[in-house]
């Protein structure tokens, strides 16, 4: 099972390479936030690299964007006069949740998510392609998270675990109470939540999104 920090070989993704304002260095998007500055001149968090306007990147972690902000390297790289907040990787994390939650409500409502521990564990034997992408609250037992590896790694299948959202923003993007293991199909939406997944628990902190391979013995809550 692969934990979602740790998934992405930047040599198997063809994508955009960019430089993070910080430190200089060339990474590729996934490592990376972009941010533009609104009409007002204020810097936003541009999680989905679609705003119109110069993009600015940044690392996605909170001690990148904290500096960023500090030491007023926004309005550097604009080459104009913009202000960042104090919150801004704070925003930038709720907007990467709110993103995600977004992402998950689509792929229950087009069928590609399946929810419950036993459907889940059903779903790595059914019919259809086995899911390529294993949901997890990071605040659930790991006792389940456990059984799930197991039963995916009896079966040959390597899913990637995303364990960085709780059982309550997961219940409130699925409409029910007490979500903890969920499964999406692979596609399109399955990559995106991998890589949202990845920038978001490079925000937060480790406390709150403890590492999320569920072959470990202990899951740190």
């Amino acid at each position: 099972m692969t934990a979602a920090a740790t998934i992405l070989d930047e040599d198997d993704y063809d994508e955009r390479q960019r430089r993070d304002i910080v430190t200089g260095e060339i990474m590729p998007e996934h490592r990376l936030v972009r941010f533009v500055a609104a009409p007002d001149g204020t810097v936003v968090p541009d999680v989905a690299a679609k705003l119109p306007g110069r993009g600015i990147w940044v690392e996605a972690t909170s001690k990148a964007i904290g500096i960023a902000v500090e030491k007023k390297l926004f309005a550097r790289a604009a080459k104009a006069n913009v202000s960042a907040t104090s919150d801004l990787a704070e925003r930038t994390e709720k907007a990467l949740v709110s993103r995600m939650l977004g992402d998950l409500g689509l792929a229950r409502r087009s069928g590609a998510l399946v929810l419950g521990f036993d459907n889940v564990l059903r779903a790595l034997d059914g019919p259809k392609q086995p899911p390529s992408l294993l949901i997890e609250a990071m605040d659930g037992a790991a006792d389940g998270k456990r059984k799930l590896y197991n039963a995916a790694h009896a079966r040959d299948l390597k899913p990637v675990v995303v364990e960085c959202l709780s059982s309550a923003e997961l219940g409130l993007a699925l409409g029910r109470e007490n979500v903890i293991h969920a499964a999406v199909q692979p596609g399109g939406l399955a990559e995106r939540l991998t890589l949202d997944a990845q920038r978001l628990m490079a925000l937060r902190p480790r406390n709150e999104s403890p590492r999320a391979d569920a072959s470990k013995t202990k899951v740190k809550q």
